[in-house]
């Protein structure tokens, strides 16, 4: 990968790391609400699980994403983690912070082989907090 399109997918990435950052400091949507009437409190609470549950899922597209660009830094960016062939860049466009090619990814998925996401180190966990 040439030192143009390694800023390209680091520009894609920090954009996306902005807006994500933006929309986790939102938590308006998580307040406990009480109200006299037990349908919309469990409509609320409802609501809340929904915004809990994207938000979750947004912290882990921001974890991804902050990977991604030290992978970037430290020039591993662009290489799939498990066979370390090259990803492809059609998949890189479509999914910058992909760690794996297609085919690992398909064998990730279908659990053939263990990502390390559910044991993180310390290190990985403690680099994701910052």
């Amino acid at each position: 990968m040439n030192q143009t399109e390694l800023d390209k997918y680091k520009k894609m990435l920090e954009a996306k790391q902005a807006e994500l950052s933006l929309g986790l400091r939102n938590r308006d949507e998580i307040v406990i609400e009480k109200t006299p009437d037990a349908l919309d409190e469990v409509q609320l609470a409802g609501e809340r699980e929904l915004a809990i549950r994207t938000l979750d899922r947004e912290a882990s597209l921001l974890r991804n994403v902050r990977a991604a660009l030290r992978r970037v830094a430290d020039g591993s960016y662009g290489t799939c983690m498990h066979c370390e062939e090259d990803i492809k860049p059609k998949r890189l466009d479509a999914v910058p912070w992909a760690k794996y090619c297609i085919r690992c990814q398909e064998a990730a998925d279908r659990h053939e082989f263990e990502t390390g996401e559910s044991g993180d180190s310390i290190d990985e966990l403690l680099l994701n907090a910052a």
